[in-house]
């Protein structure tokens, strides 16, 4: 069985010395033996890992179809390119494909691969499908592409031996028996190694987990959706299914192996967590922040800004970064930010708890609502804002019940003293360019009762918004600052 490894004699005792490595290791548990996992002497380049996170990477290193179904901020992403990168070590894997939600391609995982494995290269699969094709052929060690990309050079990709590794980021995109899912689960078969990543995979049933699981692991889910339904939900009526009491605990079963951990297992930690995230603008918003910066550094050439309507001009900047702009007819110009909301509809379907979410324009706040109707995102929400009637009965509900996922408030309507701790999360669409409301807003979710870490989300596409929450988070007073920071956006290079 290890024909290459010597013998030793000690003692009375004959016995062979093995390579402490993950194929001898799994050969000899086979036999029964009690062999720890040689991940122990993995380097974790990049980076101290979490607890949680030396698990993670150890069960994906054991298992070649997996899941990792660790909630939103536990570091999903670093453990498996870690757990890539030791079984690459180990001679065990080759090149790794990762496909992801579009808005994290550049931003999430471009970045941590870099800044997790030094030396790796990485090759971000966009654009047209030439574009994609012409990137595939260049020589790395990690492919990037989102998920409908797939499709549009599956086939090359499948004569691509050397790419023996899916992960498959987001897997809850997967979670019906349409044409993308059954495309995948025909994709995925090629794969040596494939590893699902989802912080919510059961977002609107929990027979959702059938199709993730016909990809990952097909001998752990029932032949047919239809057999999912009848063992995980009630019929109520022909058109109403509602879930058994033990319908979740039951659907995770059928996600195996698996890890499962919380934020708040992660005890390396503090109990809130401060981060930006950066998010690519579309094309037409680079074109109109580019146009607003040339016309205000105009105007500030001209002293037309003050340091009275300094912050009207910030505004503008702001608002194209968030995808609708104040205009005097019509009322307001729709921009496409669909990279920004995508990210925002992210986080919300990943969180385990509920998620406030922070836009301090009216107009902005109806217009995102409006994406989340016609998307059909899956999820209650409620709006707050100035001219919002009922809000007593809205934060009641959303803090003393189960109803509404998600809140999209103005930060001036959450007053001082009022109690979320129902949210974990915050998510600011974009800054607001006040210390106080800043820091009042984000004390909704860290008071007494609350039961969890909770997270504070900070997304930027510009240098002014970058500039803001840097000031923000160094708890400087913003009022004598904005016409410093006005002139400092229009008269640098736009980082965008």
């Amino acid at each position: 069985m290890f024909p290459q490894c010597p013998r030793y004699r000690g003692g009375n005792e004959d016995g062979l010395i093995v390579p402490h490595g993950m194929r001898e290791t799994l050969l000899l548990r086979h036999l029964g033996f009690k062999v720890p996992s040689p991940v122990m002497y993995y380097d974790y380049a990049g980076g101290k890992p979490f607890d949680v996170q030396r698990k993670t990477v150890e069960m994906l290193a054991e298992n070649p179809r997996a899941y990792v179904l660790n909630a939103m901020g536990t570091g999903k992403t670093k453990s498996a390119l870690w757990a890539w990168d030791f079984l690459r070590k180990q001679g065990l894997l080759r090149k790794l494909l990762v496909v992801a939600p579009l808005s994290t391609l550049t931003f999430v995982w471009a970045r941590e691969v870099f800044g997790t494995l030094p030396g790796v290269t990485v090759q971000i699969l966009h654009g047209s499908r030439q574009e994609r094709l012409d990137r595939l052929a260049k020589d790395a060690d990690i492919y990037v592409i989102n998920h409908d990309g797939v499709k549009v050079i599956a086939d090359s990709l499948l004569t691509r031996p050397d790419i023996d590794c899916l992960v498959l980021d987001e897997l809850a995109v997967y979670r019906n028996n349409s044409d993308r899912s059954k495309k995948m689960r025909k994709f995925a078969q090629k794969f040596s190694v494939v590893w699902g990543l989802s912080g919510a995979p059961m977002p609107n049933s929990p027979v959702d987990v059938w199709a993730q699981g016909m990809i990952v692991t097909p001998n752990t889910v029932p032949k047919y959706q239809s057999h999912a339904r009848d063992l995980l939900m009630l019929r109520i009526s022909n058109f109403v299914w509602k879930p058994k009491p033990n319908a979740v605990e039951m659907a995770f079963s059928m996600l195996k192996p698996a890890v499962r951990y919380t934020l708040d297992d992660v005890i390396e930690l503090p109990d809130t967590i401060e981060r930006t995230v950066d998010v690519d603008l579309t094309s037409q918003q680079k074109k109109v922040y580019e146009r607003v910066k040339n016309e205000l550094a105009a105007m500030v050439a001209d002293k037309q800004i003050t340091a009275l309507n300094a912050g009207v001009a910030m505004g503008k900047m702001l608002q194209v970064a968030g995808g609708w702009v104040y205009t005097q007819n019509p009322e307001f110009v729709r921009l496409d930010a669909s990279n920004r909301i995508a990210t925002v509809i992210d986080f919300i379907q990943s969180a385990e708890h509920k998620v406030i979410v922070y836009i301090p324009y009216r107009h902005m706040i109806e217009g995102l609502a409006g994406v989340f109707d016609r998307l059909k995102v899956g999820f209650d929400y409620a709006i707050v804002h100035g001219d919002t009637k009922d809000r007593e009965h809205i934060f009641n509900a959303f803090q003393n019940t189960d109803k509404y996922h998600a809140l999209l408030a103005h930060p001036g309507t959450i007053k001082h003293g009022l109690t979320l701790t129902a949210a974990d999360t915050i998510i600011w669409y974009i800054p607001i360019a006040s210390l106080e409301v800043f820091e009042q807003a984000n004390a909704r979710i860290t008071r007494v009762g609350q039961k969890h870490k909770q997270q504070v989300i900070m997304l930027q596409s510009t240098p002014v918004e970058k500039r803001l929450y840097s000031l923000l988070r160094t708890k400087q007073k913003l009022q004598d600052k904005l016409l410093t920071l006005v002139e400092e956006a229009t008269h640098k290079p736009a980082e965008v």
